[in-house]
């Protein structure tokens, strides 16, 4: 039962009380009995407005806390011409002012800072007071190789890669570059802010894939040319000098001549081969612009896989292809393209040794084209996965570290997609999206 309902049944019961007291009180003296009577409907009168004026700043309330419940902001009181209740009435209307700006002030936040996130180069990804995914922006989507939405609700170790497996490594405040597919780098740091009290996990994700490609170009390319120039003038020189020295060969006695011819030899052809080895490097900085054509991918492939039939077979090494039929008509510059197909070939086959399978595989859909390189080797590390398009970095023993270089900046400059998957004890995976 409400107060109010009990003030009434209190008024009401109290007036039946005394007027039944006063009527059994004045029936001798009836002369009164009708003042009586009169001054207790007039008390009654006068309680019930009384009564409405005392339940009205509470039915004020109540109709405001009501409006608040249900978010409405716009709705206003009039003044009642009540002092006490116009003092109410005017810091309700107050509130509601200040509650209806501050809303809309958050409102045009919220939209802003979507608009942001959604336009955002750098990926962001903000976790739930459970460690899930709360929101995720669509840069941040695109690292995940997922649609944002399909993100959501998940933990990061359910997402089942190694980019979301290193993202959730991350301790509050860490900030390390993590391998994202390829050769790009995508600079990550775990942060922390406040919700309702409680801390919440948020991820700033900044791809630094074209700024670090520029600088390592840049530093490797001046090293390179310096090099170049250098053992180029020095061999040059060298070998003038012992070529003319062969020709005083003849002036030896010919127990001492074959000494002479030989070492003088041997001198020539390593200073050789270090120039052409200098040529290696020197020909990833001088690498022309593309000279594109119309190729068929498939049968640049299938000619390219001839060159290493023997020696597969040499190794027990089967060669498999499945390339599907359909448009694998390219515009690209074929020499080139043979020189990237030639370098994955050549890694695959040294990552298997002996006894393995390469495999071959060709998706022709809906006008992109993909191919596929996989081989049984035993992958790589994690360390050397975040170094394997690294200039000079190389994990065989005679190895420049020129090829995966060389194949990644040919594949940039066509602008076709690449990554290369190679996770410890699994299958390497190398993969080229032609468009």
């Amino acid at each position: 039962m409400t107060l109010r309902k009990r003030f009434l049944l209190y008024l009401v019961a109290t007036h039946l009380v005394f007027a039944g007291v006063a009527a059994w009180f004045l029936w001798q003296h009836r002369i009164w009995l009708l003042a009586v009577e009169v001054f207790f409907l007039v008390s009654a009168f006068v309680g019930y407005r009384l009564l409405r004026k005392l339940f009205e700043p509470i039915q004020l309330l109540r109709s405001g806390a009501q409006f608040m419940n249900e978010g409405d902001f716009t709705t206003r009181f009039r003044d009642t011409g009540s002092s006490d209740l116009d003092e109410l009435v005017h810091v309700y209307n107050h509130m509601v002012d200040n509650l209806r700006e501050e809303r809309t002030r958050n409102e045009e936040q919220e939209s802003f800072l979507r608009r942001v996130l959604e336009a955002s180069p750098s990926g962001i990804v903000t976790l739930d007071f459970d460690g899930r995914v709360a929101q995720v922006n669509p840069s941040a989507g695109a690292m995940f190789g997922r649609a944002p939405d399909a993100l959501v609700g998940l933990r990061l170790d359910d997402v089942h890669t190694e980019f979301a497996d290193a993202l959730a490594a991350l301790q509050r405040g860490d900030s390390r570059v993590i391998a994202l597919g390829g050769r790009r780098r995508v600079k990550c740091q775990r942060g922390e802010f406040f919700d309702r009290g409680f801390p919440r996990a948020f991820f700033m994700m900044e791809e630094l894939s074209e700024e670090l490609r520029r600088s390592e170009k840049s530093a490797y390319e001046k090293l390179i040319r310096m090099m170049s120039h250098e053992v180029n003038n020095t061999t040059g020189s060298v070998n003038s000098l012992l070529e003319s020295c062969l020709r005083y060969a003849e002036q030896l006695e010919p127990n001492d001549r074959a000494d002479f011819e030989q070492a003088l030899d041997v001198s020539i052809r390593r200073s050789t081969h270090m120039n052409q080895f200098m040529k290696r490097f020197a020909d990833v900085v001088r690498l022309p612009p593309p000279r594109r054509q119309d190729t068929d991918v498939r049968e640049l492939v299938q000619g390219s896989l001839r060159l290493f039939e023997a020696e597969a077979a040499s190794k027990n090494i089967q060669i498999r292809t499945q390339l599907d039929d359909g448009a694998w008509q390219v515009h690209l510059d074929p020499a080139q393209m043979e020189q990237v197909l030639l370098n994955v070939f050549r890694n695959a086959l040294d990552a298997i040794e002996r006894d393995g399978e390469m495999r071959v595989v060709g998706h022709a859909q809906n006008g992109r084209r993909t191919l596929i390189v996989e081989d049984t080797g035993p992958g790589f590390s994690a360390d050397v996965r975040e170094n394997l398009f690294m200039p000079f970095y190389t994990t065989k023993q005679d190895g420049q570290g020129v090829g995966l270089t060389l194949v990644g900046e040919i594949l940039d400059a066509h602008g076709f997609e690449f990554s290369l998957e190679a996770s410890s004890g699994e299958p390497t995976r190398f993969t080229i999206v032609f468009g």
